[in-house]
């Protein structure tokens, strides 16, 4: 599929042009016939003999930019003097920065603050360590841990590379629910060393976010903390991937008047957010759903399987369908993919039943072009900001930490997270649901709120039980 100009390929080119030519009238035609999209154009200096202008354009990648400032330098009477990334510009320096809650102007606010006033708090929180939520950053704090190894779309690249994505957890964090996110970046891929590492980070925090870990890792990872810690670990890549599917297909359901526990699911992807996928649905609901991978459907009769994809073949496929994912497609309502680009074509979806849905969320590739998808499908999500409904994890992981330290809560089930997409899916009302918006914008100003207190009510309830 053709990729647009993005915002996230955006540069800024400084151009010295002629005062008296023509040229500044070519500019727009000159990033036009290459394919740019020119955002901003700003004069930064003028003189009698020489303009210093400031060409903001946004480009398809590093290539197509390149391309742009070819064609710019190639305006008559047009100098090129620097080009500026402005994504790396933004990431100079990182992200995030620590800010003092309180003022410290003289001795005596710096007595309270630290020593010798702080021994008094400190005391109290030896002879109660519960004091510490009520104390100490540990009631408004997250640690974003991650070992580096399946970062984004990019794969196993390592700690360091991860940590501009950690940064901008960080920043999401306290953009959206004003939680404060600290980015935790451990050189180690080994389990053992990664459960012990989060253990003993685990008292200066209210919860745990796992990042980034690939699987089957990351759910031995996730079930062991869980064991040992006495505040929630949740593994975004997993849970928040799924809440929001559930809480997008929710509201597909009900564009299609379909039922959830009545229509036949066809999943491409047994992965992290697969896996999560499909034991949330199926916690809500849903009875009838095929899982397939690189090598078909999973059942019951394949030699292949791990631990995990046993308990797909074991609690999925019903009919004990043992073919490919073209023949698990034809006749489903709903297909739900997070594998791989191109898996699927315009011909499989019109093979599907009456009014299918498709969620196509491999990244920056979907499983099936949505523009193809959308000729034979009344509604159609990708995980790309380029298409209406973007299943993006952003919609609830802010809010559903909100949620959990609000309650102060000691763990996460699955009836929060249920709680979490139930409340998502109700931000759109009946008056805006359509197949073009059936999750809201990040930015819907309810949004956070609307989640949070779901999951903090549902965080309570579990704990009276």
């Amino acid at each position: 599929m053709a990729t647009l100009p993005s915002v996230s390929y955006s540069i800024t080119a400084r151009l010295e042009v002629d005062a008296g030519s023509s040229a500044v009238g070519s500019l727009t035609n000159a990033v036009e016939h290459v394919g740019g999209m020119i955002t901003a154009l700003d004069v930064a200096e003028a003189g009698h003999e020489r303009i210093r202008i400031d060409v903001t354009c946004a480009a398809r990648d590093t290539e197509h930019a390149q391309a742009i400032v070819d064609a710019l330098g190639a305006v008559e009477g047009v100098a090129v003097h620097k080009v500026s990334d402005r994504t790396f510009l933004m990431h100079l320096g990182g992200k995030i920065e620590m800010a003092s809650k309180v003022p410290l102007r003289n001795r005596d606010e710096l007595s309270m603050a630290y020593t010798p006033g702080v021994a008094r708090v400190s005391s109290a929180i030896a002879a109660n360590k519960e004091d510490a939520r009520r104390l100490t950053i540990k009631r408004n704090s997250v640690a974003v841990v991650t070992d580096g190894s399946a970062v984004l779309g990019l794969g196993n690249i390592g700690p360091e590379a991860a940590m501009p994505v950690m940064e901008g957890k960080a920043a999401l964090f306290k953009r959206f629910s004003d939680i404060d996110a600290w980015p935790i970046a451990l050189d180690t891929q080994d389990v053992d060393e990664i459960v012990r590492a989060v253990q003993l980070l685990a008292p200066g925090f209210g919860g745990i976010n796992l990042e980034d870990i690939s699987a089957p890792r990351c759910f031995e990872v996730e079930a062991r903390l869980r064991e040992l810690l006495d505040i929630p670990v949740f593994h975004d890549d997993q849970h928040g991937t799924a809440i929001v599917v559930l809480a997008a297909l929710r509201n597909a359901l009900r564009v299609t008047n379909k039922k959830l526990s009545e229509v036949r699911i066809a999943m491409s992807g047994a992965g992290a957010a697969g896996t999560a996928i499909l034991k949330l649905l199926m916690h809500a609901g849903a009875e009838n759903v095929i899982v397939s991978d690189l090598h078909g459907a999973i059942h019951q009769g394949r030699e292949d399987l791990d631990d995990s994809l046993r308990w797909i073949a074991d609690n999925t496929n019903p009919t004990g369908y043992t073919g490919d994912l073209r023949g698990s497609v034809s006749g489903a309502d709903v297909f739900i993919g997070v594998s791989a680009p191109n898996v699927l074509s315009g011909e499989d979806i019109a093979e599907m039943a009456p009014d299918p849905i498709i969620f196509a969320l491999a990244n920056p590739d979907p499983e099936v072009d949505p523009d193809i998808a959308n000729l034979h499908a009344s509604v159609v999500a990708t995980g790309r900001s380029d298409h209406p409904n973007q299943i993006n994890n952003v919609l609830v992981f802010p809010g559903f930490f909100r949620g959990l330290l609000d309650a102060q809560s000691h763990n996460v089930d699955s009836d929060m997270m249920v709680a979490a997409a139930v409340a998502l899916s109700d931000v759109v009302t009946e008056d805006e649901l359509g197949p073009n918006y059936i999750i809201p914008s990040v930015f819907h100003p309810e949004l956070s709120t609307h989640v949070a207190t779901a999951v903090r009510e549902a965080a309570l309830r579990s704990s009276e039980n």
